[in-house]
């Protein structure tokens, strides 16, 4: 079973993305890149899952926009839930540029048979896609008091910021069940640009996507949140209800 994730450019810019694999005891981290193009992203992606090949496909970018205006009911329980963390997530709705973009390429996923899965039983052989926010990821699995600032400021902030989230990668992901060991990431230079702080920021975050894929799949709703439906509920049965307003698929604090 492979796990992608996916750090989608909602608008223009490159996508970060990695590929974990399940060997029955842990998982291994196989690939870390950028591409730019849709095309090229779509050809990685069926390079690892070819035709009904099962995996999971982990993207962070909104997935599913029914709303015309305003502000989506998963939008609105990430605020309300990890707001405190400054782990809210951007509002989407139809109107917003990024808006074809996402959904479309989501689209895309379902034609290659990755359906939607806000909903899933645990360990079962599929194609799933869904929506996940690597902010909310790192504050529940990582037992954060607040989110580690790496996407705003100056360089010397970015840089310290990705610093401590490469650290607490490579520090906790072997501690979670399922495990991830991994032998190194991509090194962060003293004397960085910002393009290159922006392209270790996107595969970070691509890795930390496909980890919160692989955590869906082996506990499911027993140690996730789904947000989304009219209201949020810890057990959700409809299916429905989270394709009809959008979903995010978040892990539940670490006890």
């Amino acid at each position: 079973m492979y796990f992608l994730g996916v750090d989608l450019g909602w608008v223009s810019g490159a996508s970060g993305l990695c590929c974990l694999a399940w060997d029955s005891s842990q998982l291994r981290l196989m690939d870390l890149r950028c591409e730019i193009d849709l095309e090229a992203i779509l050809a990685w992606i069926e390079s690892w899952l070819p035709d009904h090949a099962p995996g999971l496909v982990a993207v962070d970018a909104p997935t599913l926009i029914p709303n015309a205006t305003g502000m989506r009911t998963c939008d609105r329980q990430a605020h309300q839930r990890l707001g405190r963390y400054d782990a809210g997530c951007y509002p989407a709705n139809q109107g917003l540029s990024f808006a074809a973009r996402t959904v479309g390429f989501s689209e895309l996923l379902r034609e290659r048979g990755f359906n939607h899965a806000p909903i899933i039983q645990a360990r079962a052989s599929g194609r799933y896609q869904i929506e996940v926010f690597p902010h909310a990821g790192t504050v529940q699995l990582f037992n954060l008091n607040q989110i580690i600032k790496y996407k705003k400021g100056r360089i010397a902030e970015r840089q310290a910021g990705l610093n401590q989230l490469r650290d607490l990668i490579l520090e906790k992901f072997p501690q979670l069940h399922p495990p991830l060991e991994i032998a190194e990431l991509p090194e962060i230079p003293v004397q960085v640009s910002l393009k290159q702080l922006k392209a270790i920021e996107d595969q970070l975050d691509a890795l930390i996507c496909a980890y919160m894929g692989a955590y869906w799949w082996a506990w499911g709703l027993e140690k996730n949140w789904v947000l989304g439906g009219q209201e949020f509920r810890p057990q959700p049965t409809q299916s429905q209800d989270y394709l009809n307003t959008g979903f995010i698929v978040i892990p539940q604090p670490q006890q």
